[in-house]
């Protein structure tokens, strides 16, 4: 099953195009091979941090973009000649893209690599509009009395 059929949803609900996306990305993602290996921690109440194995790479050899809701790493390593001398292969150099779908209001706060972990930092930041805000309850000032009804509510003859 390489597909959802979203139609039934759609006849009755406006505005869930983007669920639908996300299912299909997180179907391709299983498929999608494992290099290089992360790890995606919550590091605050709205903080998160992606951690990407890359050794071998350098940070002019990645790229990093957002767009639409996905954060798009790509690794591409500048080959600098052949070593004569390299016996063995282990430390994978092969180009890589990884994507991930970021919730609404997810911002690439800042990254960094070191020793050979690139260190991606995520928040949260939901604006003044959204957030929740308190609202005070009062009370309305009493309309103006009539000429002909007493503060004490009773009716006074004309």
């Amino acid at each position: 099953m390489s597909g959802f059929d979203f139609a039934p949803l759609f006849r009755t609900a406006i505005g869930f195009d983007r669920l639908a996306r996300l299912v299909d990305t997180a179907v391709s993602t299983a498929e999608a091979p494992s290099y290089p290996p992360y790890n995606i921690e919550k590091t605050g109440e709205d903080s998160y941090r992606l951690t990407m194995a890359v050794a071998g790479f350098g940070p002019d050899d990645i790229d990093m973009v957002v767009k639409d809701n996905t954060l798009v790493v790509a690794g591409r390593v500048k080959e600098e000649g052949q070593k004569a001398n390299l016996l063995y292969r282990g430390i994978a150099g092969r180009a890589f893209e990884r994507r991930f779908v970021l919730a609404d209001h997810i911002v690439v706060d800042g990254a960094d690599l070191q020793n050979g972990l690139l260190h991606v930092g995520l928040r949260r930041v939901v604006p003044e509009a959204l957030k929740p805000r308190r609202i005070e309850i009062g009370t309305r000032p009493q309309p103006a009395i009539a000429n002909d009804q007493a503060a004490d509510g009773s009716v006074q003859a004309a």
